[in-house]
């Protein structure tokens, strides 16, 4: 993979992270935040909502490297052989 290809797929996985994150926080996100006697729990807005992005976008920025990583082969070409070239 070229450098412009591996920037462009760890800003994907990152954008992709981060709205997996809002979209596990807006869950249910209006009963968490009126919980004690209808009083508003700001705690969801500055606790929570920053940590779910932050968790979705680490998430995702780990399966990329993963993935990154499990697509090298052992000679550092991603799918060729250590040193020569492809056979056809």
């Amino acid at each position: 993979m070229g450098q412009r290809t591996q920037a462009a797929g760890g800003c994907l996985a990152m954008a992709l992270g981060w709205g997996a994150g809002l979209a596990v926080w807006s869950v249910g996100v209006r009963a968490r935040f009126r919980r004690f006697e209808q009083a508003p729990d700001w705690s969801v807005l500055y606790a929570e909502l920053p940590l779910a992005l932050l968790g979705g976008t680490a998430a995702g920025l780990a399966l990329w490297a993963l993935l990154a990583r499990l697509g090298r082969r052992p000679g550092g070409r991603p799918g060729g052989r250590p040193g020569g070239r492809l056979r056809g």
